[in-house]
């Protein structure tokens, strides 16, 4: 391998990891928000002011 050809790899292997990393770091975070926002009641549904229609 030339150093030009060394160069690009490690550039490359560089760049994959650093996906790889925010990637991961995306998922967590996800996770980690929707699980604080069931444990506070803030996902479902928005209640209504107005009386439901009954028959």
């Amino acid at each position: 391998m030339t150093k030009d050809t060394k160069k690009k790899a490690a550039i490359g292997a560089a760049a994959t990891i650093g996906s790889a990393a925010i990637a991961a770091a995306l998922l967590y975070a996800g996770k980690r928000f929707k699980k604080k926002a069931d444990e506070n009641g803030l996902t479902g549904t928005i209640p209504s002011v107005e009386p439901p229609e009954t028959d």
